[in-house]
């Protein structure tokens, strides 16, 4: 379940108090996350039981942590805490850090404790403060406790987010479209306070790719195209259109695997899709479901907003982009999700789907998807910056029923819809959202604490 991410695990004790107790908990934290799936990695090779109890035991975990590239670090209190090495761990790490610690039993018969795990977590979390840290923490509990087993998958959930949004790398085929003044971004900013690299490519060649791979493998796409229309109505679309769209799609992904790239911005409309024949969102919605964000309108900031979406759900699902587009006709609280290429794994059992014309801009080639999506709990998420300020926005909504309309859709009933409503016009921030099956605002907001020069903007209760 939580492939892709290294935990480094390193348990905290000290030289005094019962040691035997701190290796039971040892022990039985490393049985629930044995069976919670988490990969993990001890410091048994380095350090004596495995757990640290003196100053002197930092450099050897910290060099032996470094050596296995582990994506965070947990530092659970086992029986009191060595307030210093946990400081410096944290310090000398860099990575997302777990801080917490069992809840002590009552003292002994003869007055004497064995633990004393909650103070030590009081001096540790002091020192990592004090060396600037930041740093997650589970509120006191048993290991068997339900928030214990929620504040680990939150924590794993977070520092896939972190990984993801450092290590971002976004293709961009084409340009900004001419008239989208909201998407224009700074990418020199990105790539100096956040390392993210955008990555362009020349969109004739593109175009020329996708021609040549579609005449030779004709045969191939319309034996595909047989089995597509099983599954989805084709409107319109001529078989040279639809194939290329297929091309397309395959071209884009080679282009995301060879270059090591964690999403892609498109230039949607207009040449690209008189080129080929066709609307070219059913390519981008393929794309996405075969793991890379795949956004339209050439919108970077919306592609980093899809990848730390899927990144908050261990990227075990698709996230859709949609617009913000018109209220629900009867619910003060409901909008409408809208755009023309979500996924179609995400179709709702009971909603057609099709690939047909464009009802917004008359006489452009067919080609735009047409299903409703499925029901379910939502996060609404974007990331978006003016003048070096740069925030994450993310909301908690679910799915209601609505009218029926043309192109991909859902409507949702969002919670503080006044709040909302003004936080997206007031800024930084446009019509263009990563949504994700889910309730990750918590996730989103926990992981701001790791990214310098990103804050968490709350809406409301959030």
């Amino acid at each position: 379940m939580y492939t892709g991410i290294k935990l480094g695990f390193c348990p905290i004790g000290k030289f005094v108090f019962s040691h035997d107790d701190a290796k039971l908990y040892k022990k039985l934290i490393e049985e629930k996350m044995d069976r919670m799936g988490i990969h993990y990695v001890t410091i048994d090779d380095v350090i004596k039981d495995g757990i640290i109890r003196t100053h002197d035991d930092v450099g050897p975990a910290v060099d032996f942590l470094k050596s296995q590239n582990v994506d965070c670090i947990f530092l659970p209190h086992c029986n009191f805490g060595t307030e210093s090495a946990a400081g410096l761990i944290g310090k000398k790490m860099g990575v997302p850090v777990l801080l917490w610690g069992p809840r002590d039993n009552a003292p002994q018969e003869d007055g004497t404790r064995l633990r004393d795990t909650l103070c030590g977590l009081f001096a540790s979390s002091k020192i990592l403060t004090k060396l600037g840290v930041p740093f997650t923490y589970i509120e006191n509990c048993e290991v068997e406790d339900s928030i214990f087993q929620e504040g680990l998958d939150t924590f794993i959930r977070v520092s896939n987010v972190v990984k993801r949004f450092k290590n971002a790398r976004i293709g961009i085929i084409g340009n900004r479209i001419d008239f989208f003044w909201s998407t224009i971004v700074n990418e020199n900013e990105l790539l100096q306070k956040f390392g993210i690299e955008v990555l362009p490519f020349d969109l004739v060649k593109v175009v020329r790719m996708t021609r040549e791979l579609a005449e030779e493998n004709r045969r191939d796409y319309l034996n595909e195209i047989v089995e597509l229309k099983k599954r989805v109505n084709l409107v319109a679309i001529s078989e040279t259109g639809i194939v290329n769209v297929l091309a397309l799609r395959d071209v884009m992904y080679r282009l995301a695997v060879e270059n090591k790239l964690t999403a892609l911005a498109v230039e949607s409309f207009m040449s690209i899709t008189e080129e080929l024949d066709a609307m070219i969102s059913f390519a981008q919605a393929m794309v996405t479901d075969m793991g890379i964000p795949c956004i339209c309108e050439s919108d970077i900031h919306g592609a980093i907003s899809s990848i730390i979406a899927e990144a908050a759900a261990l990227n075990t699902r698709p996230s859709f982009f949609a617009d913000l587009t018109v209220r629900h006709p009867e619910n003060d609280q409901g909008l409408l999700l809208w755009h023309d290429s979500f996924p179609i794994s995400l179709k709702a059992p009971d909603s057609e789907a099709s690939i047909g014309i464009h009802w917004i801009l008359p006489g452009i080639n067919p080609g735009m998807c047409h299903w409703r999506l499925k029901e379910g709990e939502i996060t609404i998420i974007r990331f978006d910056g003016e003048f070096s300020d740069y925030k994450l926005m993310a909301h908690e909504c679910r799915t209601i029923a609505g009218p029926y309309t043309q192109n991909t859709y859902v409507w949702v009933e969002i919670p503080e819809w006044k709040q909302f409503e003004r936080k997206i016009i007031e800024g930084p921030y446009i019509h263009h959202t990563a949504c994700i099956y889910g309730n990750f605002s918590n996730v989103m907001k926990e992981a701001c604490k790791y990214i310098t020069g990103l804050s968490f903007d709350s809406v409301g209760r959030d």
